[in-house]
């Protein structure tokens, strides 16, 4: 990607439903984008990284009735356990996280002037619902035909009465509501996204990031809403999708119940280990979890700490022995070269850290005979 003139940088990436403790799945992606970011701002770009928090959901209503206790009261217990989830991988790289309910009047601008266009209509006593025949390339994100879209039915948007059966809620008549020009009643679900990322972005930003199964309905509904208001394309320069995280080939999800929460995992094993597990796989691939990857994950992480205290002995020692051998600078600077260029190849993480191992590979057996110089040992640490 080549930056803007500015070198500032616009990341949106979708963000939780707080109605249950986070798991390892939603740990993936959001470690991902959290090392994506701090790569870009290492680089010398100013990242505003964006992310939003639908606060205001089904699942968060009828969890909430479960436990006998309001939406507002669950949600916002769930939004705080996730950030301090979070806090303790080490995610730091958020510039703004942006709640649902706090956008409500930027939403409605967007389902009014999705009105006006003729992009949606009313359905009496339901909502406001986006007609997607009206959007020509519906489905271009996913590569999709219209008629392969109309297979997809989001979160609330189950009506009837609907025109086609892959239009979406952009505004249900539901409680908890908010006043509107067309009745009292709540976002959908797409629409909240555009929403905050056009008071934050404008029309069109760098980079929008998220899960996999996003991409579609969710993504191709934000592509249509957005540029349907704007007639600017595209939304967004370049979308990243995270890969799943399958447990016994099966997704991990809420749904299925085989999921495992951020804070057990964080229980047994040090928050380091499931970076490099998830940084060692191309971000885009599936990862199948299983405590046999962790601990081999462990013992490589093992190994990068050994070489690291060596090499900071190594820097340290005093110059009483004469050094034997003396590696040439031009090495680093070679293993410094490959480890960028894979960085820059759709930010292939894996392929960096194996450029990390092959100089641990090389420099170790110098380490261990003493003959690597001081300032190479440092240069190594840097």
């Amino acid at each position: 990607m080549k930056p803007r003139a500015s070198k500032k940088i616009k990341l949106f990436v979708c963000g939780i439903t707080p109605y249950d403790f986070a798991h390892l799945g939603h740990a993936r992606t959001y470690l991902v984008f959290d090392a994506f970011a701090k790569y870009l701002r290492s680089k010398g770009l100013n990242v505003f990284y964006l992310q939003n928090v639908t606060d205001v959901d089904d699942k968060i209503i009828k969890r909430a009735k479960g436990l006998g206790k309001s939406w507002k009261e669950v949600s916002r217990t769930f939004e705080k356990e996730y950030l301090k989830d979070m806090k303790s991988l080490g995610i730091s790289s958020v510039t703004k996280y942006a709640r649902a309910t706090e956008h409500i009047k930027e939403i409605i601008s967007q389902v009014h002037r999705l009105l006006q266009k003729g992009y949606a209509y009313e359905i009496k006593d339901d909502g406001i619902y986006y007609d997607v025949k009206k959007f020509k390339e519906y489905g271009k994100l996913s590569r999709r035909t219209i008629q392969q879209a109309e297979d997809g039915v989001s979160r609330i948007d189950e009506s009837i009465q609907k025109r086609n059966r892959g239009d979406f809620a952009l505004w249900k008549f539901a409680l908890p509501s908010w006043p509107s020009p067309w009745g009292s009643g709540r976002p959908g679900w797409h629409i909240e996204d555009t929403a905050i990322t056009e008071k934050y972005f404008g029309a069109q930003y760098d980079i929008h990031g998220g899960g996999r199964d996003l991409m579609f309905p969710h993504h191709e509904a934000e592509i249509a809403q957005m540029e349907a208001i704007s007639h600017k394309k595209p939304l967004a320069r370049f979308w990243m999708h995270s890969g799943f995280l399958t447990i016994g080939g099966e997704k991990m999800s809420k749904s299925l119940g085989n999921f495992i929460t951020i804070r057990d995992f964080l229980k047994n094993h040090p928050p380091r280990v499931l970076r490099l597990l998830f940084l060692k796989t191309h971000y885009r691939s599936p990862i199948d979890y299983s405590e046999k990857l962790v601990l081999q994950t462990e013992r490589e992480l093992e190994r990068i700490d050994e070489f690291v205290d060596k090499l900071h002995e190594a820097h340290s020692m005093k110059h009483e022995t004469k050094k034997r051998f003396k590696l040439q600078a031009s090495r680093f600077t070679f293993y410094a070269s490959r480890f960028m260029k894979a960085m820059e190849d759709d930010f292939n993480t894996p392929k960096a850290i194996a450029v990390v191992f092959d100089l641990i590979r090389k420099a170790n057996p110098l380490l261990v005979k003493s003959v690597l110089e001081k300032k190479d040992a440092k240069q190594i640490l840097e």
